[in-house]
């Protein structure tokens, strides 16, 4: 490969602070992750920023790519792949693990490693197990380079539902009723865990949603009416997450709210409603990305209820010790009070997304929404804090 269109040695230009938009992954959002990366890389300030985007492949090998978004878009109903992007099926990119040294080296079999300078922030746009649930952060944090979103323990737990929920009740916010299955019940004994399920069904009534406890993008998710579709459900969800989580339906409205981290605090943006997909059993991948199933920005609720909600997503987003940014989601039952569902510490972040849509309708577009989360990294230290 050439190393001509390689980013250069910082220091034969002025300095401006480098940002590595790291993307792809090992999980099952790797498409829509890729999809959030060209919508980051076409909306960051050049003029402010030297960009470095660096790919994570679907088995794990972290890859210099092509700086062309126009590539990372869904096209024919099909999400991206890091693949179709990165310069090299060879070439590999090493970040420091030195503190004290954050040049980034990329390497080909057979030639001299080259060095591509320092990396100042790093903006993660990874979903799902291995990079949003605390594991790139950690690595981040060894590496003394900052980033954009939650730290170790915010991200472990906004990936995990089970924990996320339990974090939730402690600190007085109410979630709907849920039942875990983790892998060793299930594979201690299969027919008492499914019992487990079954029960849960005849105290909370059918339909169930039966999903994995770590993954995202309503990927894994099946919402089953009877007896006949829990074998499927639970062999969907198990095959993205050995850990299953299991939900009674909630009637009521699905609305959501943004946070982001000001230089005074976290603070909330308008709430978004999502409305049954007409097309679809409920909101699903293909709804989401797919299909764009529309939301309806701002919610349309009472004075009240947007300021309750604002107020429960700044509570959710501290109670999980979340930094940068949060998409808070709730229903909002028939009897008039919010229920969490869930928070996402690296939400959906497509030009068609709710995060940046709840926010461009708060008066914050994509471009300042971009520089805003990677300004408060800069400001914010790694470390214990």
């Amino acid at each position: 490969m050439s190393t001509e269109n390689l980013p250069q040695n910082p220091a034969a230009r002025p300095r401006k602070p480098r940002v590595a938009v790291v993307f792809g992954g090992r999980s099952s959002e790797h498409g829509i992750s890729t999809v959030t990366a060209g919508a980051v890389l076409g909306a960051i300030d050049r003029t402010k920023y030297d960009v470095l985007p660096i790919g994570i492949t679907r088995d794990g090998r972290w890859v210099l790519t092509a700086d062309e978004p126009e590539r990372m878009a869904i096209t024919d109903r099909r999400t991206p792949e890091v693949l179709d992007v990165a310069e090299s099926s060879e070439g590999g990119v090493v970040l420091p693990v030195d503190p004290a040294n954050r040049e980034v080296v990329y390497s080909e079999p057979g030639a001299v490693p080259k060095a591509l300078g320092e990396v100042d922030v790093v903006f993660p746009v990874l979903h799902g197990p291995f990079g949003e649930d605390g594991t790139l952060q950690g690595l981040l944090e060894l590496s003394g380079v900052p980033y954009v979103g939650s730290g170790v323990l915010a991200s472990a737990v906004g990936q995990d539902k089970d924990y996320m929920k339990r974090v939730f009740i402690s600190f007085g916010l109410k979630v709907g009723p849920y039942l875990v299955i983790r892998p060793r019940e299930w594979q201690r004994d299969e027919s008492a865990a499914r019992r487990r399920i079954v029960d849960f069904a005849g105290e909370h009534g059918w339909p169930l949603f039966v999903k994995p406890a770590r993954a995202g993008s309503s990927i894994g998710i099946t919402k089953v009416d009877g007896l006949a579709g829990l074998d499927e459900a639970i062999a969907e969800a198990q095959r993205h997450d050995p850990k299953i989580l299991v939900e009674a339906a909630l009637t009521g409205r699905e609305i959501e709210c943004g946070v982001l981290e000001f230089e005074d605090g976290p603070r909330a943006s308008v709430p978004a409603e999502i409305p049954p997909p007409s097309a679809h059993a409920y909101y699903d991948f293909d709804a989401k990305y797919i299909d764009s199933t529309p939301g309806v920005v701002p919610a349309p609720l009472t004075d009240e209820q947007t300021a309750e909600i604002q107020r429960l997503a700044v509570e959710a987003f501290e109670a999980a010790s979340c930094e940068g940014l949060v998409r808070a989601d709730f229903f909002l039952t028939e009897d008039g009070e919010f229920v969490i569902n869930e928070i996402n510490t690296l939400p959906g972040f497509t030009p068609i997304s709710m995060y940046p849509k709840m926010w461009e309708a708060s008066g914050i577009g994509y471009a300042e929404l971009v520089d805003r989360l990677v300004q408060a990294a800069l400001r914010r230290p790694t470390g214990l804090r």
